[in-house]
């Protein structure tokens, strides 16, 4: 499974996300490759992504996916993290 995190540079908030995702999918027992990109590449990027995780602000911007795009009100929240994650993959 491959997960994406965008933000805007691809090196700020997607790789706080990153690092917070991997520490869930760990807990979860799941193995997934989790990859933070700037939202500039997100076609190239997450066009074998199974999930996208974001903020609110790009989803407009990543446009047509056949990932599911989930949005993350607080980065540093690891339980709204883990209960959006268990429902995509569920």
């Amino acid at each position: 499974m491959k997960i994406v995190t965008i933000c805007g540079a691809g090196i700020g908030s997607s790789g706080i996300l990153k690092v917070n995702a991997e520490r869930v999918l760990r807990s979860l027992d799941i193995e997934a490759t989790v990859v933070a990109a700037d939202i500039a590449s997100v076609k190239h990027v997450a066009a074998d992504a199974q999930i996208i995780l974001t903020s609110a602000e790009f989803v407009d911007a990543i446009g047509k996916t056949f990932a599911d795009v989930i949005v993350v009100e607080n980065y540093f929240d690891t339980d709204e993290l883990r209960s959006k994650l268990e429902a995509a993959l569920a």
